[in-house]
């Protein structure tokens, strides 16, 4: 049996951290961390990520606001806001909880962002430098965190064979590139990939993110390899299961995540990690993790 990456640990160890490095930045500084949520429309799984991330934002001392705006909300309003949240000295992250209702586009409100304020990594700059390996911007919550799990088993990626499959702005694409940063041979798989269980199965790391239910089967294995489950769906008993068939997965696998209590606590302090460089970069001060 494999081991499991327990995801909800190694965020909370993390948030310790966390924690003692935003106290320690007030005292010097009387800065707070504070970070601003967008949501348009009433999305249930929406309302439920803001709210945990408003939780855990408040458990480590930040500052949190939550600004909610109807679905049928006229675009000039939310640029209106966001022009605000730009201009607030005591917000140092944004972020435009996704989707939008489709009436919006969220390319564009995505670029009304301040970049220095862009914890979510979203914005084109952001982006363009993440894709450039330039330093000073903002990598995507989701694949940060993956790649602090990959890390509590891998110590050195360097030459490791990586797939991830799902091409997503949010996870796929910067899943990708973050291997490639740490010198890994990868590809990227889509659910209609010619010859996808083969090419899963040479992956020493696999990383499967396509919101398809127990897609990826247990056989599609490589024996000893690292998986890395991000899709969270709800079966119609109710159950939440990942993209990964987990029982015969977990056969094969040298580590794997578990959903729910893998990723997902993940994304979510990566998302505070990144608010508290944004406030140290505030202040003037070298972020020490």
């Amino acid at each position: 049996m494999s081991k499991i990456i327990d995801g909800r640990k190694i965020a909370g160890e993390i948030k310790k951290k966390l924690c003692e490095l935003a106290n320690d930045l007030e005292k010097k500084t009387g800065i707070r961390p504070g970070l601003a949520v967008l949501r348009v429309g009433d999305n249930p799984a929406s309302q439920l990520y803001v709210n945990m991330k408003g939780i855990q934002s408040k458990e480590l001392g930040y500052h949190f606001e939550e600004h909610v705006f109807p679905a049928w909300t006229p675009p000039e309003l939310l640029e209106a806001k966001i022009k605000d949240l730009n201009e607030a000295t005591h917000i140092h992250g944004i972020i435009l909880q996704l989707p939008l209702p489709p009436s919006l586009d969220k390319f564009y409100f995505l670029s009304l962002i301040d970049p220095l304020k862009d914890v979510d990594g979203l914005h084109p700059l952001n982006a363009g430098k993440f894709f450039q390996g330039i330093g000073g911007g903002f990598i995507p919550c989701t694949p940060l965190g993956c790649l602090e799990l990959i890390k509590t088993i891998h110590k050195d990626l360097e030459g490791l064979n990586a797939c991830v499959v799902g091409r997503s702005i949010l996870v796929g694409l910067p899943m990708a590139i973050l291997l490639l940063q740490q010198k890994c041979t990868i590809s990227i798989a889509l659910s209609k990939t010619q010859n996808l269980p083969s090419l899963c199965e040479s992956a020493d790391i696999l990383v499967v993110a396509i919101g398809n239910p127990q897609f990826i089967q247990g056989d599609w294995i490589q024996k000893g390899a690292t998986v890395i489950d991000v899709g969270i769906n709800r079966l119609p008993s109710g159950e939440l299961v990942g993209d990964v068939e987990f029982p015969a997965a977990r056969l094969r696998a040298g580590a794997i995540t578990p959903v729910p209590g893998g990723v997902g606590p993940m994304t979510v302090v990566s998302l505070l990690r990144n608010t508290l460089e944004a406030a140290f970069r505030h202040a003037g001060q070298p972020f020490p993790l």
